[in-house]
């Protein structure tokens, strides 16, 4: 923080300073702002302390900046009347000419259905503002609301601080991802079928554990664990692996690899919601409502 915000001046004696000298009467003043005469008398005195030279003078029956007086007038009232301004007409948000750059954190599951439809309706309706795109998962999505390092969130989540907003997007489950030329599963996938063969896993512990052993306690044959969505759909396609994957992670793969199949994952394993995710504190932020709506309307129709 500058050191200047340190020093034992509170900034409302530049009010009652401005005030006074349009005054032109200590009296006059406190009737303006509704405080008694000493009140008054007394934040004069302590912002002359504070400035360290005398402000005011008497002037018949009333009284006269000084010199030094004059110059802190000049330089506080541009600032107090664009402060007062601030606070009684605030700037009205127009997506078309914002130039805000908002911090969106997705798991990688996301950015395939989202992040392209995102920018095309910026573009269309906000063409000057900018995203930046962070990784989260479930384990940091807590933490980088917390210390803001992004200003919204898509993303499974667990618990969550109480200044979290939470809206539910869709809910899609599990499916199970194979190539029918090299994985022969038969008329119906059964569970004894499925442990069979062996696995591909999304680990973001960087271990052998998938969501199945996670959630369930059922040991599947991993053959490999990879800690992001993007390289499922290349080491399912052109052999025999399976890859137990969201319904529309797993939807996003087959539009791009027309080859590859999903059949009912033989388990009971519900799926958590995606969420869309920020902190209160940023309820009434204009731009950042603006990129919520944005996703929530293309959620919808991902869902849809």
């Amino acid at each position: 923080m500058n050191q200047n915000y340190e020093r034992d001046l509170d900034l409302n004696l530049l009010r009652v300073f401005v005030v006074v000298s349009e005054a032109g009467s200590v009296t006059e003043a406190a009737s303006r702002l509704y405080l008694t005469q000493p009140a008054v008398s007394a934040a004069l005195r302590r912002l002359a302390t504070a400035v360290g030279a005398p402000l005011f003078v008497r002037a018949g029956r009333g009284i006269a900046l000084t010199n030094r007086g004059k110059r802190l007038l000049a330089s506080a009232r541009p600032h107090l009347d664009a402060l007062v301004e601030a606070v009684i007409h605030p700037a009205v948000f127009d997506p078309r000419s914002s130039d805000r750059t908002i911090r969106i954190g997705l798991s990688d599951s996301n950015e395939t259905w989202l992040l392209p439809p995102l920018l095309r309706a910026l573009e269309k309706e906000a063409p000057r503002m900018r995203l930046v795109v962070l990784p989260v998962q479930f384990r940091t999505i807590a933490n980088a609301l917390g210390t803001s390092a992004v200003d919204l969130a898509v993303t499974v989540a667990d618990e969550l601080p109480a200044d979290t907003r939470r809206v539910a997007l869709f809910s899609g489950g599990f499916v199970c991802l194979f190539d029918p030329r090299h994985a022969r599963i038969g008329k119906r996938l059964t569970l004894e079928r499925y442990l069979s063969f062996d696995h591909v896993v999304v680990s973001y512990n960087g271990d052998l554990r998938g969501v199945v052993e996670d959630l369930l306690g059922v040991q599947r044959r991993v053959r490999v664990s990879v800690p992001t969505f993007h390289s499922v759909g290349a080491l399912v396609e052109g052999g025999p692996l399976l890859a137990t994957l969201p319904a529309p992670v797993a939807k996003e793969i087959v539009s791009s690899r027309p080859k590859l199949r999903t059949v009912p994952v033989p388990l009971t394993l519900a799926g958590a919601p995606m969420e869309l995710l920020w902190r209160t504190a940023l309820d009434d932020d204009e731009a950042n409502r603006f990129v919520r709506d944005l996703v929530t309307r293309i959620a919808k129709r991902h869902r849809a």
